[in-house]
């Protein structure tokens, strides 16, 4: 006879010799099966939290800025919310690369450390999974007189 695995019963002896079939509980349901978090998703997460933050002007460098304001323009191209951040993601863990411009006049360190806090507490609370670092470059100053590339709500040429 060969021995088949049973999956959730259990093949248990009675008081009488014979053999009765109960069920096993198998545990908490939520802990059946796997989920998985695509980067993506960390990396959106990431950058609508970094942006609820003040003296963030934007996220991503000049070129990247400049592209994604042309892919806004076009129909269904929308805004992309993940600009500006990377993501690794593991089973249980994730680290985050962002790129930020700020506001002048702020302090960056202060900027730096508030986007870190966000950020850490969105991505945790939304994901469960654990933000081992969140590395951030300043690529870009945003000065008051300066026209924002993302602003322009006229192409340059006709």
């Amino acid at each position: 006879m060969t021995d088949t695995p049973q999956r959730n019963h259990n093949l248990d002896t009675d008081s009488t010799g014979g053999s009765t079939l109960t069920k096993r509980g198998g545990g908490d349901p939520a802990t059946r099966g796997r989920t998985t978090i695509a980067d993506g998703v960390v990396e959106k997460i990431a950058g609508m939290a970094a942006r609820d933050v003040s003296g963030v002007h934007a996220m991503g460098s000049g070129m990247s800025r400049t592209f994604g304001a042309v892919r806004d323009r076009v129909p269904g191209g929308g805004k992309s919310v993940s600009r500006g951040v990377k993501a690794e993601v593991g089973e249980s863990q994730t680290a985050l690369d962002l790129e930020i411009v700020v506001d002048y006049g702020v302090s960056i360190r202060d900027v730096a450390r508030d986007v870190r806090e966000n950020v850490v507490a969105a991505v945790e609370r939304m994901t469960g999974l654990e933000v081992i670092e969140v590395n951030i470059a300043v690529s870009d100053v945003k000065l008051p007189d300066e026209e924002d590339d993302e602003d322009q709500s006229e192409p340059r040429v006709q």
